[in-house]
């Protein structure tokens, strides 16, 4: 197996947040590690997709009062509250990295089977999955994809990649519970009536991960230049209101 980087975070800012992911982005030449992180957000946060329009968020009123944040990845809309984040960063040549869809599959397939841990029958979109348009939904987990993973129809967990550097980077939400900032998404403890933490989750899911990806997880921290790089990318793009209103 090859050696891999497990980093579990305890709640930031959408700002550090996104930061942080860049900075991971960004530096995994220089790690020379791939890099599986566990994070939260806090307080609730809202994070537009790198295409959306700032003036959008009027569309949203229940996450009016959230901070906001833009994404580097594409998609709609995300109310960060009550859920477990997670980002993968991986060398862009070979392996699963080579095909967009595989890594989808290897996150997605590995958490609907962490979840029939605790009894909960979560699966994918499929055939079911809506073509992308124009008038798209503002929310992301109101919008559906092929391998986007719902229980009883509703999305409680979906991805998006961004590639630069020969490196890629997956990042992805899963909705535990519904938040008061987006009271109509229910999450898994709604809608299968399963309470689970964060931190179980976490746990379990990079347990499942070190089969699927042949990675050897061991629990790291930040390296210097990436904590370096996250503060610039916090006052350079995540933290800039004119670079998250430049749409």
């Amino acid at each position: 197996m090859q050696p891999a980087r497990l980093i579990i975070d305890n709640p930031l800012s959408g700002v550090r947040n996104m930061s942080l992911d860049e900075a991971m982005l960004e530096s995994l030449r220089d790690i020379e590690s791939p890099t599986l992180r566990f994070y939260q957000w806090t307080p609730a946060t809202l994070s537009l997709g790198y295409f959306q329009k700032a003036d959008d968020r009027r569309l949203h009123g229940a996450s009016c009062d959230c901070p906001i944040t833009r994404r580097s990845s594409g998609g709609g809309a995300i109310v960060h509250d009550r859920e477990l984040t997670y980002s993968l960063v991986v060398p862009a040549e070979g392996g699963l990295a080579m095909k967009t869809v595989g890594l989808y599959a290897a996150l997605h397939d590995t958490l609907i089977e962490v979840l029939k841990s605790w009894d909960v029958s979560a699966q994918y979109v499929g055939d079911g999955c809506e073509k992308k348009s124009a008038d798209s939904p503002f929310l992301c987990f109101e919008r559906r994809s092929c391998q986007d993973v719902i229980i009883d129809g509703m999305k409680i967990c979906g991805s998006a990649q961004r590639r630069r550097n020969g490196a890629v980077l997956q990042h992805g939400s899963v909705l535990l519970a519904q938040s008061d900032a987006a009271p109509e998404l229910p999450g898994v403890a709604e809608l299968a009536k399963v309470e689970i933490t964060p931190a179980e989750l976490a746990d379990r899911w990079a347990e499942r991960l070190t089969d699927k990806l042949d990675l050897q997880f061991d629990t790291g921290t930040y390296s210097g230049i990436e904590l370096e790089r996250a503060d610039r990318w916090a006052t350079a793009k995540f933290g800039n209101s004119d670079w998250i209103r430049r749409r």
